[in-house]
């Protein structure tokens, strides 16, 4: 499984580590992993500059690097690496020259909520440069696939701008008896259609060259030493080494063209309706799509139910319903204008793409459908059967690059509609509310708490030097009405914010305590890792009543590992420092977890008694980079010499053991090795020998 968060890679130029320090805990109060390098010399960055960073934030003066020198050595080493320039004073003229040296923003010193949003839109920025060009080189590789498929296809292909041949495959060559390509190139295409047809083909293309989408002409062919020939001619818009062109598919006919354009048809139809079915629906969807991004040419989606569907088969059956649905299709073919392109999308679901609209602009066509449906008395079979529509709406625009996203949103419009015979149109500005809205996570959460439908999962902790121990971290889920997971993340933050944090982890605390009492009681000598949030380490009773719990299961009390992450003990050092001072004197055991993000990730550690350390999961994840199996390896160094058991997350491979290995690491955990599971069933006995 994928990391939920994403760590930032962070640049500070600033002389003061207090300073540097305190940058650091905007990005985490914000809610951002980090992993943070200051810089010292030219010499340091130039080391740095080897490996990946996301974002440098310079202060506005430095006495070991100045911030200019800084942006040109980025430029120098062709980095894509965004650069904030913080100013002091706000002072235009600053700003300016700090962008025209190359930052991409600069604002006044100290205006830190300011700085937290200019960086967030900075790293978003990045993210779609690294996305558009992983996007480019799929695309050269796809345009290098597509070339020897058009060079090995049966069918005769080629490409046409403005009527000349730019392209031709060797079918196309074999079939007008031409020797090479450059024979065509540069060759009106309409050298190449008999002189009776050549006034129909030039109108056509003509008029296509406004058009978009499918076109097919029939006329005759004329091959190199003048013979004819019947071709069918298939046209689409294309692209050819980046120039917007026509692809142009010729097959000659055959007695059996008729019947194959039959098949065609028939394959794109709903056998019930007459309309399209779902599967062609949803290519014309996808083209509807790269209209939208492409030339800007908005579609709305209407994603229309038959209300009480499965009421209406027992009242008519099968037969019934069958004529009923066909009766209806037949109604949306004349409420539509002409160019709307109807399916049946689902047994008792119909959808209208309308081309050229808002879902603004088809409200009133579709508030007048509902009216219309409602009103009307189907006749099945002699006998009188009544419905309503539940009309779901989505738009498509340029922002939309995915059509099957439209197709849910008008989906869950639809859905929403309980009572029928309603129209509801996608909003996103509510959709946006909504997602933010800690409303319903929050009933989610009190409704866990109260009817303890929590769900704890176990991801095994595995020993790389036979340790005798069974290591499992204790993981918290929660599902939603639907049975779907909630991403923790999400309801965490949420229930953090409500005050939850303690209760939540009390109960985890008691329903580990519980099941891993049970568990040892069949002979496992297991040892479970539970996560305290930052409101557990400021919660002062937490000692005095684990002590009870503790007493209360006769378990050991080294069988329990509190483990908390160390943005919250950065956060909270005196508290942290309290509660492992305490638990030590109860004999529990203590994990850090997500270490080495923080600027000096080793002053944390004095102040805590550890037993264990689990490094973050970004090293994890960059092992493939000798920069960081280094980095690791001496982060790693720097705790063993400490005497700390060291855990490695998030190990996805078998590529990376033998690294973990050499590095001297004493337990990993990740999907490689068991993903976490509702039963503590792992065999640790598997791997030794």
């Amino acid at each position: 499984m994928a990391i939920e968060r994403k760590t930032i890679r962070l640049l500070i130029l600033e002389d003061s580590q207090n300073e540097a320090e305190r940058l650091v805990s905007l990005f985490r109060n914000a809610g951002h992993a980090t992993r943070v390098h200051r810089l010292t010399s030219s010499d340091d960055l130039t080391l740095a500059l080897q490996q990946t960073w996301d974002l440098l934030i310079c202060a506005p003066s430095s006495e070991c690097l100045d911030p200019a020198e800084a942006i040109t050595a980025i430029s120098r080493h062709a980095k894509d690496i965004p650069v904030i320039q913080l100013v002091e004073g706000n002072e235009p003229d600053a700003i300016t020259e700090a962008l025209l040296f190359g930052a991409q923003d600069a604002l006044p010193q100290g205006e830190d909520e300011r700085l937290v949003l200019i960086a967030k839109r900075e790293l978003a920025n990045l993210e779609e440069r690294r996305a558009r060009r992983a996007a480019e080189v799929a695309l050269r590789e796809a345009e290098k696939r597509c070339q020897l498929l058009l060079e090995s296809s049966v069918d005769a292909i080629t490409y046409v701008h403005d009527g000349m041949h730019i392209y031709a495959n060797r079918a196309y060559l074999e079939m007008f008896h031409y020797e090479d390509v450059e024979e065509l190139e540069g060759m009106p295409m309409i050298d190449l259609i008999a002189s009776a047809d050549q006034g129909a083909f030039k109108d056509f293309l003509k008029n296509y060259q406004s058009a978009e989408g499918h076109a097919e002409l029939s006329c005759q062919g004329v091959r190199a030493d003048g013979s004819t020939f019947a071709a069918q001619m298939s046209f689409s818009p294309a692209t050819y080494d980046g120039e917007p062109c026509i692809q142009v598919v010729i097959r000659a006919e055959t007695s059996n063209a008729e019947l194959e354009e039959k098949l065609r048809e028939i394959s794109c139809q709903d056998l019930v309706t007459g309309l399209f079915n779902r599967t062609h629906f949803l290519e014309l969807m996808d083209a509807a799509a790269e209209r939208a991004v492409g030339s800007g040419q908005p579609s709305t989606l209407a994603y229309i139910r038959v209300d009480r569907y499965a009421s209406l088969q027992g009242e008519v059956g099968l037969a019934g319903v069958d004529l009923l649905l066909t009766d209806l299709a037949d109604m949306l073919r004349e409420h539509f204008p002409a160019q709307t392109q109807l399916a049946r999308f689902g047994d008792d679901v119909f959808t209208a793409l309308l081309p050229g609209q808002t879902p603004e602009q088809s409200q009133a066509h579709l508030s007048a459908l509902l009216k219309q449906v409602e009103g009307h008395l189907f006749d099945v079979s002699g006998r009188t059967a009544q419905t309503t529509l539940s009309i779901g709406v989505a738009g498509l625009s340029e922002k939309t690059a995915k059509a099957q996203e439209v197709i849910e949103r008008a989906h869950r419009c639809a859905d929403e509609l309980g009572d029928g015979n309603a129209l509801k149109l996608y909003d996103p500005a509510e959709e946006l509310a909504a997602a933010a809205s800690r409303g319903n996570l929050l009933a989610m959460v009190q409704q866990a708490l109260e009817n303890n439908s929590f769900r704890l999962l176990f991801q095994p902790i595995i020993s790389l030097r036979g340790d005798a121990h069974e290591h499992y971290e204790v993981l918290l889920r929660l599902l939603n009405p639907q049975g779907e997971e909630v991403p923790p993340k999400e309801f965490l933050h949420a229930a953090t914010e409500a005050g939850l944090g303690e209760k939540i982890d009390r109960w985890v605390i008691l329903n580990s305590i519980k099941l891993l009492a049970d568990h040892r009681a069949k002979g496992h000598n297991t040892r479970l890792f539970i996560h305290l949030s930052s409101a557990s380490l400021q919660d002062q009773t937490l000692l005095p009543w684990l002590s009870v719990a503790l007493k209360a299961a006769r378990l050991p009390s080294d069988s329990l590992v509190f483990q908390f992450s160390e943005p919250d003990a950065v956060t909270y050092l005196k508290q942290a420092r309290a509660l492992t001072q305490g638990l030590a004197q109860l004999h529990c055991k203590v994990a850090l977890c997500q270490f080495g993000c923080a600027l000096n990730p080793f002053n944390t550690l004095k102040h805590l008694h550890v037993d264990f350390v689990k490094v973050d999961g970004s090293f994890s994840q960059d092992l493939g980079n000798p920069d960081s199996q280094e980095a690791l390896k001496t982060l790693l160094s720097s705790l063993h010499a400490q005497a700390k058991l060291t855990i490695v997350p998030f190990v996805e491979s078998a590529s990376v053991l033998a690294t973990l290995w050499q590095a001297g690491v004493n337990f990993i955990q990740g999907y490689y090795l068991q993903g976490p599971s509702q039963f503590m069933d792992y065999d640790f006995s598997a791997g030794d020998e």
